[in-house]
C-alpha cells in the first residue's frame, strides 16, 4: 500500500523529510496550483530525493495539475470576510477566473476554499459579483472556488499545465493527478501530452471531484490508470451527506472494474494543529483501507500542519492494522 505526503512549508526540510519516510511514507505530491516544478527545483533535488535514497525507498513523485479547477487568485494579504457583509469577486475586489465571472449569476451560491466560507451572489456589476458573506472566515490566496450547482467551461490543460508537464521527467516525477476529471477525453487529452513531454511512463491519477465525472464514472474508470476520490470538491457537488454514498459506489465501481484507487481530503485534518487525531478520522482511515483503497494522502497535514510526522505516523499504523484484520478475516 501506498502512503503520501503533500509537500509543502511545513516538511519541506531534511529532517521532517527523513521522518516522514522513517514514518512509512512512499511518494509526495506537488501541488502545482500554488507553484511550479522550476520553483521546486531546490527542495526536489537537495531535500527530497536525498531523503527518499537514505531511506531506501523507491519513491513516487506526483504532480497535481491545475486542469479545469477554479481558484480565487494571488492576494497581496489574506482577506478576512465576515458573516454577513458584502464582498465582491471580480476586477474590483478578489481575483477570480474570467470564465467562473461569466458563468456565475444573482441567486448562485459560491464556494471557497473546500467550503469554508460560502457568498451569494446579489448583483453583477463591471467590477465583479457583489456578494453577501454567508459564512465567513480567513480568505487566503489560491484557494478552491466552486459555483454550486453551476458547470463552468475551462480547459482539460492551462499553459501552465503543459510548461510542467515538459519539465516532469527530468524532475522524476512518476505519476499525474489531474484534477475535475469530466470523461475520458480529459484523460485523452492528457495522455497526449504527457507523450509529447516523454512522460509515456507515468501513471495517470483521474480525480473524480464533481457530478459530470461521477456521471462519466465508468469511462474515467477504463481510462485512467488509477482513481482518486478527491472528497474536497466532490463533497461541493452535493449535499455532503451524501458523500460517503459516492465514494463507497466510486470504490464499488472501482472494485469491479480492477481498477486502483485511493481516497484524499481530510484524513487526518484535525492534525493540521493537533498532535493526536479524532476517533473519526482514524475510523475513516480504518474503513477506506477496508473498501480496498490502494493509497492514502494528507494533504494540509503534512503541506502546512504542526505536526507532518505524526500525522503520517498515524496514517500508516491506521492502515496497516485494517490490512492486517483484512488478513486474518480471509484466514478464516
Amino acid at each position: 500500500m501506498e502512503f503520501y505526503a503533500t509537500l509543502g512549508g511545513s516538511c519541506a526540510d531534511r529532517a521532517t523529510l527523513d521522518g516522514l519516510f522513517a514514518a512509512g511514507m512512499t511518494g509526495a505530491r506537488l501541488n502545482l496550483s500554488h507553484t511550479t516544478l522550476q520553483q521546486c527545483a531546490p527542495l526536489l533535488k537537495e531535500v527530497y530525493w536525498p531523503a527518499a535514497q537514505k531511506a531506501g525507498r523507491q519513491a513516487h513523485l506526483i504532480i497535481d495539475l491545475q486542469g479545469p479547477e477554479l481558484r480565487v487568485g494571488t492576494l497581496s494579504a489574506p482577506i478576512p470576510l465576515e458573516t454577513g457583509s458584502q464582498t465582491v469577486l471580480g476586477p474590483g475586489g478578489i481575483p477570480i477566473p474570467p470564465a467562473a465571472l461569466e458563468a456565475a449569476q444573482p441567486g448562485d451560491r459560491i464556494s471557497l476554499d473546500d467550503s469554508a466560507l460560502l457568498v451569494r451572489v446579489e448583483e453583477k456589476r463591471p467590477e465583479g459579483l457583489v456578494c453577501r458573506v454567508e459564512r465567513g472566515g480567513t480568505l487566503q490566496s489560491r484557494k478552491s472556488l466552486a459555483i454550486l450547482g453551476r458547470e463552468v467551461n475551462t480547459p482539460t490543460l492551462t499553459g501552465a499545465d503543459l510548461d510542467n508537464l515538459a519539465q516532469a521527467k527530468r524532475f522524476g516525477v512518476t505519476h499525474i493527478l489531474q484534477p475535475f476529471v469530466r470523461g475520458a477525453d480529459d484523460i485523452h487529452t492528457l495522455r497526449r501530452a504527457m507523450a509529447q513531454a516523454g512522460l509515456e511512463q507515468g501513471k495517470i491519477m483521474a480525480k473524480i471531484e464533481n457530478q459530470r465525472g461521477l456521471e462519466k464514472l465508468d469511462e474515467i474508470i477504463e481510462a485512467a490508470d488509477i482513481i482518486c476520490i478527491a472528497r474536497g470538491d466532490l463533497g461541493n457537488s452535493m449535499p455532503l451527506w451524501q458523500l460517503p454514498s459516492a465514494q463507497k459506489r466510486i470504490a464499488r465501481a472501482c472494485r469491479a472494474a480492477g481498477k486502483p484507487f485511493f481516497v484524499v481530503t481530510q484524513l487526518l485534518w484535525s492534525m493540521q494543529e493537533r498532535a493526536v487525531p479524532t476517533r473519526a478520522e482514524v475510523s475513516d482511515i480504518y474503513n477506506a483501507v477496508l473498501d480496498g483503497s490502494c493509497a492514502l494522502m494528507l494533504t494540509g497535514e503534512t503541506a502546512a500542519g504542526s505536526y507532518p510526522v505524526e500525522a503520517m505516523d498515524y496514517l500508516v499504523k491506521t492502515a496497516c492494522q485494517a490490512l492486517t484484520d483484512l488478513e486474518k478475516e480471509n484466514e478464516v
